[in-house]
């Protein structure tokens, strides 16, 4: 007997206990895939992240209605799913005290069992509240039809109102219910920066029971900051800055930003061209502590940007240390052969000779923030957290979920990314920068090391499958006027997802098999407004994001996009600007989605078509061989 025998023989000693899992797990497979939820570009938008987990992407009112549609009218459907999404609300409402709370009870009890379905008796048991799992358990496996039975479990009911328990009862069944509807949940990038609570994002999807991350290019830029990276720290804090909630990150995460504040208060005036969005609710003395800190920490950006480049020449990137380009004395960037005016300057603190030195105010001011970053007890929670459910790209139930794109020429063919003599490319691009992040990870002191640097890169490179641009235009757009030195080229492979050939080709390169195979990508904004889909190359290339981050809504004209997966195919998910509860409720409609179901036409899947699947049959078939050596 091989040794992973020898350990399944100690975790099953009997033949009885062998015999009983066998039949478990191939009675798992015969049970309907669970439905899977796809999202992306959360960019710390909590109240829509967390109403979108709260109704299943609209998927708890479909179910609703399948269930109650001869018995309910549309608005009792309607209120009846805003009462499972938000039951804490819900229960202060006359609404609630008009009705039969029996009644209500006896609802929610038939919606769990039906939306449990899927699902075997101990997962679902594991999802109750345990101070309610015996009541609730009684009631959802009980046949009521048969006799005596109902007066059995109406009496459960009425005690349950008689002694003042239903609010209580209510609440916990409804999240019950709430954690049936989404079987797994799928984050394709960019869970950080432009919105303003993405610790509390964080959380939520810590507390979600089955999530994988792909990483997005915001996502590595925090790991890369708390791995050491004063590139990534500057860069990550200059963007609150830019959207005015630098300071929600020092309340969320204990960040110490005196030592910033009172740096940039002494050597900054006020600048216009640093002025955050989203400051009109601002006291004047707020917008102006912002942008002189806004203007610190974009020049050390640059600094230590320009200082990175010149340890690196193997990234092939010194066209892009701007610092060295600029006449100090007349206020002009040479850029690609011409020379720029600068507005907005603010280089009081550069040395024209050696515009890369810090000075010793700034190293002080950088040690600070680094100290405050790397030793918050939040932060670290939640990069290990990132650590632990994340990778570049994962391939799940013939599905390629990347966040960015696969760098490639006009053609198509692949870029390859050389480092010294060694060169990636397709997927082994995206598998070495993983092992640079988890290298890098290893010892979140090192400072300046290759692994660290590589991970910068990755937010920025022009090879990067994270960014897939040519050029990060920050300082371009913080300084020259002129659009055109605006203008950052994408990869050819946002173009060339369209065509079919195109796709049939990533998916080969992530070996899986064309046939009811897809790509998810997030990372580009749907522009909805100008006829674009989220669906591409004949329905083989899923693009979900649509702008979940209210910075992008002006260009998209939605409020992003979700793909649902379940055993039937899979169902684009468009959302509408978050609106608050209270106007949801008066609606009794969360006005926030319209479904585009695809593939309906395909067989339905079961659990022995998935990726879980496979591995259950694989220790389905390790319990056979253990069964038969102990039979021998």
């Amino acid at each position: 007997m091989d040794r992973y025998l020898e350990l399944l023989a100690e975790k099953f000693p009997t033949k009885e206990e062998i015999v009983t899992e066998i039949i478990n797990l191939e009675a798992i497979l015969q049970l309907p895939k669970g439905t899977e939820l796809f999202l992306s570009d959360l960019h710390g938008e909590f109240s829509a992240f967390d109403h979108i987990l709260r109704n299943g992407s609209g998927n708890l009112k479909e179910k609703i209605n399948d269930l109650f549609k001869n018995t309910l009218t549309d608005e009792e459907i309607g209120r009846l799913a805003i009462f499972v999404a938000y039951p804490e609300y819900t229960l202060t409402t006359k609404w609630y005290e008009q009705q039969d709370k029996s009644e209500l009870i006896h609802q929610l009890i038939e919606l769990l069992r039906f939306t449990s379905i899927k699902y075997t008796r101990s997962k679902v048991r594991k999802g109750l509240p345990k101070e309610y799992s015996y009541i609730i358990e009684e009631l959802l496996y009980i046949d009521d039809r048969i006799q005596g039975k109902q007066a059995y479990v109406d009496k459960i009911l009425d005690q349950l109102v008689e002694m003042g328990e239903e609010r209580n009862f209510l609440t916990k069944l409804a999240h019950a219910i709430q954690k049936t509807v989404i079987d797994h949940l799928h984050i394709v990038g960019d869970i950080f920066d432009r919105g303003t609570q993405a610790a509390k994002v964080m959380d939520r999807m810590m507390d979600f029971p089955s999530i994988d991350i792909q990483w997005g290019n915001h996502d590595i830029l925090w790991i890369g900051a708390f791995c050491g990276s004063e590139a990534c720290l500057l860069t990550l804090l200059r963007i609150a800055a830019r959207y005015n909630y630098l300071f929600e990150l020092e309340k969320e995460y204990g960040l110490n930003l005196r030592p910033l504040f009172s740096f940039a208060n002494e050597r900054y005036e006020r600048n216009t061209a640093f002025t955050p969005k989203n400051s009109k609710e601002s006291s004047d003395r707020e917008r102006e502590e912002m942008e002189k800190s806004h203007q610190a920490l974009a020049i050390m950006q640059f600094k230590v940007e320009s200082q990175l480049l010149q340890r690196r020449p193997e990234f092939e990137m010194s066209d892009r240390d701007l610092l060295q380009k600029i006449d100090y004395g007349q206020h002009l960037l040479s850029l690609d052969g011409r020379e720029y005016s600068i507005h907005g300057a603010c280089f009081q603190t550069i040395s024209p000779e050696s515009p890369e030195i810090l000075s010793a105010e700034e190293r002080q001011v950088i040690d600070s923030l680094m100290y405050s970053f790397q030793h918050s007890l939040r932060m670290k929670k939640h990069m290990d957290f990132l650590l632990e459910k994340g990778r570049m790209y994962l391939t799940t139930n013939q599905s390629v979920l990347f966040h960015g794109c696969i760098p490639v020429d006009e053609k198509g063919e692949f870029l390859a990314f050389h480092l010294g003599e060694q060169t990636y490319a397709g997927k082994e691009l995206l598998e070495f920068f993983e092992r640079q992040i988890r290298t890098s990870m290893e010892d979140i002191k090192a400072k300046n090391d290759l692994a660290t640097d590589l991970i910068w890169y990755a937010w920025s490179g022009p090879y990067s499958p994270l960014f897939g641009k040519s050029k990060m235009a920050t300082f371009e757009r913080y300084f020259l006027k002129e659009k055109e030195t605006h203008v950052e080229v994408s990869n050819s492979y946002y173009r060339l997802r369209d065509e079919e050939w195109f796709s049939d080709k990533v998916r080969k390169e992530f070996e899986v098999d064309l046939l009811g195979s897809v790509i998810i990508n997030g990372h580009t904004p749907v522009k909805v407004r100008k006829g674009e889909s989220p669906v591409k190359a004949n329905g083989t290339v899923f693009v979900i994001d649509g702008g979940l981050s209210k910075a992008y809504q002006k260009t998209t004209g939605i409020a992003g996009y979700s793909l649902l997966c379940n055993s039937y195919g899979f169902q684009i998910v468009t959302h509408y600007p978050f609106i608050g509860i209270e106007e949801q409720f008066a609606n009794h409609s969360s006005h926030a989605q319209l479904k585009k179901v695809i593939d309906k036409q395909l067989p339905r899947k079961l659990n022995r078509d998935t990726t879980k699947g496979i591995e259950l049959q694989r220790q389905i078939n390790q319990l056979k061989e253990l069964l038969a050596y102990k039979k021998s």
